[in-house]
């Protein structure tokens, strides 16, 4: 159901509340995000016979004070790293969506994202090199995954969300 502003949601409670309201409804977008990238990951790697990468759980354990190896293969800790912060892009998506910020201008926004708060991460904990030094198609790689858990948050974002605060403000002058 889209989030519709109505005097009885925005009575006493705001903008904030809407936002609110737009953020937790992002969230479940941002779950579809992860189970699209999580399963378009798989697809490539039988196809592309890449590994899979586990930088993302290192880096998760590097946050909560852990010491990885690089040789660590923490699968549940990869998997939570992806939920979280697909979880985490898609409340900000539905108050994009709630805001203004629509298709494919979002779609953009949340790969760019997705890719400067994950390299962001890795490269400060150590636990990732930064893009420039991968081997060639990597980045192309990255890059699609991020697009596919864009697409498939920005799919359910737009059915729970309406625009609801998009304003013409400063539309004619700054």
């Amino acid at each position: 159901m889209p989030l519709v502003i109505t005097s009885s949601t925005t009575r006493g409670r705001g903008r904030p509340a809407v936002l609110a309201a737009a953020a937790a409804r992002g969230l479940l977008g941002g779950l579809a995000g992860a189970a699209a990238m999580t399963a378009s990951q798989r697809v490539e790697r039988a196809v592309t016979g890449r590994p899979a990468s586990h930088v993302p759980g290192r880096t998760l354990l590097l946050l909560a004070g852990r010491s990885p190896s690089d040789t660590d293969r923490p699968a549940a800790a990869t998997l939570a790293m992806v939920v979280a912060t697909s979880a985490a892009l898609g409340a900000l998506r539905g108050v994009w969506r709630a805001s203004g910020l629509l298709r494919v201008r979002a779609d953009v926004a949340q790969t760019v994202t997705r890719i400067v708060v994950d390299q962001t991460l890795e490269n400060a904990t150590g636990a990732g090199a930064p893009p420039r030094t991968w081997r060639s198609g990597e980045g192309v790689v990255e890059v699609l995954h991020a697009v596919v858990a864009a697409v498939a948050t920005g799919a359910v974002v737009e059915r729970l969300v309406d625009p609801v605060l998009e304003s013409r403000r400063g539309t004619s002058s700054h």
